[in-house]
């Protein structure tokens, strides 16, 4: 246990975690970053979407520069799970497996998981760039492309009319079966000329051109030119709800325009906050979470 007091923990290392110490680094502020080795970005084959890259970058590409860019101005992520937080005299004491220490502010930057569809060869497919979770970034790549969408419920649905802007041959396939498929959205979807596969997928394997071949629960197969999850995903906002933030119906942390959350000292930055998840909204929110943080310090030093 340590009796230095630091001025802010940040807890996760993505795109946003890295931006918000490297600001605080250059802003002289002392900043601890935990890393859990599970950040969403890594797992981006390649994105085009985001400013700077026009030959495009794939996430461990762009986390290995922003941690290069951090060491620059001498700053250091240390591989740990913050396991707890509490309040302690007015500052908060953050505890990993390792270690615990004191620190004014708190950033949590803890991102999200997608949920996977249980189908067998998900992840060979994605390491071919077969599997998708971001039409927002990624659609553009695949435009007049067969596209296949796993999804359920409303969500699914809401994926898969997204990607209809992109091309005219999009095929839902009900992740668990027909019953992910709720009639209004069936509807919905058939009117924008969107094939419904009530069937459930079992397996997936990339064929050797390259294409995506989709088992289904009946033993047929279909052919496609991606895949793309539309399942959601899950927020992890556990630390920042334990130390009395406010988050919403579906576990994103609600925050102000400062990045601000409703416990005071404690802030919130990337796909964790209520919004788009993208990887530039994320550095967004860290710079405004960072500058707001070294800001509010001032007021009290």
């Amino acid at each position: 246990m340590s009796d230095e007091t630091i001025d802010c923990v940040i807890v996760g290392a993505g795109p946003a975690g890295l931006t918000a110490g490297n600001y605080l680094c250059r802003f002289h502020r002392s900043v601890a970053i935990f890393d859990d080795g599970h950040s969403r970005a890594k797992r981006i084959p390649r994105s085009h979407n985001y400013p700077g890259f026009p030959e495009g970058v794939t996430g461990p590409a762009l986390l290995a520069r922003m941690r290069e860019q951090l060491d620059a101005v001498r700053g250091e992520v240390q591989t740990a799970r913050v396991t707890h937080m509490r309040r302690d005299n007015g500052l908060f004491r953050v505890e990993t497996v390792r270690q615990s220490l004191r620190t004014r502010t708190v950033l949590i930057a803890s991102g999200v998981s997608d949920k996977d569809p249980a189908i067998d060869g998900i992840d060979e497919l994605r390491s071919h760039g077969l599997l998708r979770e971001c039409p927002i970034c990624d659609g553009f790549e695949f435009s007049d492309r067969k596209i296949a969408v796993v999804g359920a419920g409303p969500h699914g649905m809401r994926e898969a009319l997204f990607l209809r802007d992109y091309s005219g041959t999009i095929t839902f396939i009900a992740a668990h079966g027909g019953n992910d498929i709720p009639a209004e959205c069936r509807e919905q979807m058939l009117g924008r000329g969107i094939e419904c596969i009530d069937i459930a997928p079992t397996r997936v394997a990339r064929t050797n051109d390259g294409t995506v071949a989709v088992t289904l629960r009946d033993g047929r197969e279909q052919r496609f030119d991606v895949m793309y999850a539309a399942l959601g995903c899950v927020p992890h906002s556990q630390l920042a709800a334990d130390i009395g933030a406010a988050v919403d119906e579906n576990g994103n942390i609600v925050v102000d325009a400062h990045c601000r959350t409703s416990a005071q000292g404690v802030y919130a930055a990337g796909d964790v906050v209520v919004g788009l998840d993208q990887l530039s909204v994320a550095v967004g929110h860290a710079a405004i979470a960072a500058t707001a943080i070294h800001n509010d310090l001032r007021q009290h030093r």
